[in-house]
């Protein structure tokens, strides 16, 4: 096994738990988890959106969500071409306050003073 896969596995990845007001019931917010975004995350969606971390579009940000939202499971919540169509229908704000806490990496003011 090579350095890079043995590193890879000792790799903690935990998931970030995203609530989402405007897509909720009765019941609270709905929840999604999305995993830190990798290097081959950030390659994926340059080579669709080469300016993604310049000047993020929405079809960006709904191509983040599509390729990194998860159910409490752990399976994808979007998988479909659908999906993606239904998500550009969704109010801007609510698209990128997602793709925004994808993005994020202090998860608390806890987290930050711990540094």
């Amino acid at each position: 096994m090579g350095l890079a896969k043995e590193l890879r596995n000792r790799r903690k990845q935990a998931r970030r738990k995203i609530e989402v007001a405007e897509w909720g019931d009765d019941d609270g917010a709905f929840t999604l988890y999305c995993r830190p975004i990798t290097c081959y995350d950030l390659n994926e969606l340059q080579r669709k959106h080469p300016t993604v971390l310049q000047n993020p579009s929405i079809a960006s940000m709904v191509d983040l969500i599509v390729m990194k939202a998860e159910g409490q499971d752990g399976e994808k919540l979007f998988t479909s071409a659908e999906d993606k169509i239904d998500l550009m229908g969704e109010e801007t704000i609510i698209v990128s306050e997602i793709a925004n806490q994808m993005f994020g990496t202090i998860e608390s003011v806890e987290d930050l003073t711990k540094n």
